[in-house]
């Protein structure tokens, strides 16, 4: 049984092995963002504040979008991304927890822009960085 479970996590992308894989840094910065969706998405659910309720709702409304527009303006330069990186999501256990999280997102995607030159990209980037931002500005001031 503990077998077929690994192979079902292994098609799924879900396995430890992939912390080792040599990956595009701009494929590691959309495969954080995708899971930022989600795990954002599991805090609100889990938050009983209502001000942290619904910062993380604009943030997991609004980051695929702007990943969606990220990943197709790098594939017109530079072809279909392969190579994506799944994470495991956490539960909800403090409101300081949920401003780490996005804090060391926004550090792990200023890290990872370095490798990005067009500067229509870099402000597509920007447009994430600004909602993390937002998002952690409201956590912090707006309870």
């Amino acid at each position: 049984m503990l077998k077929q479970v690994e192979q079902e996590m292994k098609k799924r992308g879900l396995i430890k092995e992939q912390e080792i894989m040599d990956t595009n840094p701009f494929v590691e910065m959309i495969s954080k963002l995708v899971f930022s969706r989600d795990q954002t998405h599991v805090y609100h659910w889990q938050s009983q504040s209502f001000s942290e309720h619904m910062a993380l709702n604009g943030y997991y409304d609004g980051i695929p979008e702007i990943t969606d527009g990220l990943v197709e303006s790098y594939q017109g330069k530079y072809g279909i991304l392969k190579g994506y990186k799944s994470y495991q999501v956490a539960d909800y256990t403090t409101s300081d927890e949920v401003i780490g999280f996005l804090k060391g997102l926004y550090e792990d995607i200023e890290n990872l822009r370095q490798s990005i030159q067009e500067s229509y990209i870099q402000n597509q980037i920007d447009g994430a960085v600004e909602l993390i931002q937002s998002t952690i500005y409201k956590l912090e001031n707006l309870k």
